[in-house]
């Protein structure tokens, strides 16, 4: 089973030896549940539901909530819960400059790609062409996160790596939000995708430059009234 290079929403198939420690499995419920819009922008979770729904005290629960309002993803209000926070359309924006800012510099380094990039780039298409013709849309966008962020990572700059990894969670939040609510951006992602690959094989860095920004920036249109 290969490893992905970001935070997998998926429930893992094998179980450890050990289970995980009450407010981890807390924190695991409850992040996957915002990531994967279960727990929509604008919900407000309890800590007696979310205690009753992992089978833990609220104790845990409360450790929890507040690693996940550090996050960004939760605002904690005293004695009545934690709102899940909506995607802004400042935060649809800001995502978009910054992935713009390091992916166009990572394609262009990416030419000539190697052909280990070129081989896991193919593989991550079709696994996402797979998903998406099942529906899987929080699976889906995380194989499009995973597919750029190989691109970022063949370049060698840790530095980079690194920021852009701190995105994740965003991404995968918005990703899933413009794959439900643009089922028709689904199959256009996936011809780009396919034209960023195609570009990288040919070693063609201004078809993969011109690419990388018609692609990224379409998201940018959220940002002027569709904030889900």
């Amino acid at each position: 089973m290969r490893t992905c290079c970001i935070y997998d929403v998926r429930m893992s198939a094998t179980a450890t030896e050990k289970r995980p420690p009450a407010a981890e499995r807390v924190y695991d419920h409850v992040k996957r549940g915002v990531l994967e819009r279960r727990y929509e922008g604008g919900t407000l979770l309890t800590e007696g539901e979310l205690a009753e729904a992992v089978g833990v005290s609220r104790t845990p629960v409360r450790e929890a909530l507040l690693k996940l309002e550090v996050e960004g993803l939760l605002k904690l209000y005293p004695k009545k819960g934690a709102l899940v926070l909506p995607v802004s359309a400042q935060e649809i924006a800001d995502v978009v400059e910054t992935r713009l800012l390091v992916e166009e510099h990572a394609v262009r380094k990416a030419v000539p790609a190697p052909p280990g990039l070129v081989e896991r780039l193919t593989e991550l298409l079709e696994e996402q062409r797979t998903q998406a013709a099942a529906g899987e849309f929080s699976e889906a966008a995380a194989t499009d996160r995973c597919f750029h962020a190989e691109i970022v990572r063949s370049g060698g700059n840790e530095i980079l790596s690194r920021l852009y990894d701190q995105l994740r969670d965003r991404q995968l939040r918005m990703g899933v939000a413009v794959m439900r609510s643009h089922p028709d951006r689904i199959a256009k992602t996936l011809t780009e995708h396919s034209e960023i690959l195609e570009a990288l094989r040919a070693g063609d860095e201004g078809a993969a430059v011109d690419v990388v920004r018609r692609h990224v920036s379409w998201v940018q249109g959220l940002a002027r009234g569709d904030e889900r």
